[in-house]
């Protein structure tokens, strides 16, 4: 299958370039960065969503507000000078746990490199990032493939999955759960996809069924509400999603509506796939009542399109992600694996190998 390469946040000519999320699929618009403010504002507004895809774009937005510095000359202290920009990145998003690990794995250059040399170190480190996603999404994709269920009779497996875990919301290649669907077609498997449209933000929508389509993958969009009625007739064999954190014991937080469909799966015996690299496991959290659930704007639910589709005034509620339980969930793949029913155990193993 050939591969549809997406810059969805790449650096171009000294500054951060990231596609424009928001737009697509009606059209391609690529938008320039050049702070962390910029950066973290482009983040907050969806320009660039996705947990892995947010990572890259925090270590390109730490490398370019390096850049923005040092053109007034070099800071007296690099970690002092950096603290405002790199907080306002930490606040972008606070659900994306790819978002806190790209700061951390950021910050130690500042002390750790000679002052004149942190520019160049903090792009090198931010170009190494964008490079282990692409590789880590290509494993993981290989390593969840090759546990998808066989069709009797070597029929047509059917894949549902639930908001966007593409190319789009990665470093730009395969994806998360997308990877583990362009993994099995790359291995042979016959299959089709349905995706569900995602609301509010209609990331499905958008972005899953226009990247599956570009791909030559056969893909069927449904609203969010339709997947028990398919799941009750049998035309669903897995769900495959992403996560935007894992906790250390398992539980996933992924778009609002992945909560849903894994109680729907569980009821009618479907396994359910979460597919994301180590970057977005937080050990921190001992489980998911630890992770926080970001509060989106009202218009997202009360507009579509720019139009009003609400009544004036009507109280709205938006949290744009919920938490899958462990418990609920079949396989979780990563660039090192796959582990069944992942638990405690099973999630720090992943760390040690």
């Amino acid at each position: 299958m050939a591969l549809t390469l997406f810059e969805v946040a790449v650096w171009r000519d000294g500054r951060l370039r990231m596609l424009d999320q928001r737009l697509l699929p009606r059209e391609e618009r690529y938008l320039e960065f050049t702070s962390a403010e910029a950066t973290a504002r482009g983040i907050r507004d969806m320009v660039v969503r996705g947990a892995p895809a947010i990572g890259c774009a925090t270590a390109f937005g730490v490398a370019v507000e390096a850049r923005r510095l040092a053109a007034r000359g070099i800071p007296a202290s690099w970690s002092e000078a950096m603290a405002p920009g790199m907080r306002l990145l930490m606040e972008s998003r606070p659900t994306a746990v790819n978002l806190r690990w790209a700061l951390e794995r950021m910050r130690p250059l500042l002390e750790s490199t000679p002052p004149a040399d942190v520019p160049d170190r903090l792009l090198a480190e931010a170009q190494a990032i964008l490079k282990e996603d692409h590789e880590a999404c290509r494993e993981m994709g290989r390593h969840g493939a090759s546990v998808l269920p066989e069709k009797s009779g070597g029929g047509v497996l059917t894949i549902m999955t639930h908001c966007n875990a593409g190319a789009l919301a990665t470093g730009g290649v395969y994806g998360t759960a997308l990877g583990v669907i362009r993994g099995a077609v790359d291995a042979g498997r016959s299959l089709r996809v349905i995706a569900c449209e995602t609301r509010p933000f209609l990331q499905g929508a958008r972005l899953t069924a226009w990247e599956l389509h570009r791909d030559g993958i056969d893909t069927t969009l449904i609203t969010d509400n339709m997947s028990g009625h398919l799941m009750s007739r049998g035309e669903i064999d897995v769900v495959v999603v992403g996560a935007d954190r894992v906790a250390a014991n398992g539980d996933a937080a992924n778009k609002i509506g992945t909560y849903t469909h894994a109680v729907l799966a569980r009821r009618h015996g479907i396994p359910f796939m979460v597919a994301a690299p180590l970057s977005t496991i937080d050990l921190q959290a001992a489980d998911g009542s630890a992770i926080p659930i970001e509060e989106r704007p009202e218009e997202e639910v009360t507009h579509l399109g720019g139009v009003r589709v609400a009544a004036a005034g009507v109280r709205v509620r938006n949290p744009a992600f919920d938490v899958t339980p462990a418990e609920l969930i079949t396989w979780f793949a990563c660039e090192k694996g796959v582990v069944a029913t992942p638990d405690r155990q099973k999630i720090a193993g992943l760390f040690s190998f």
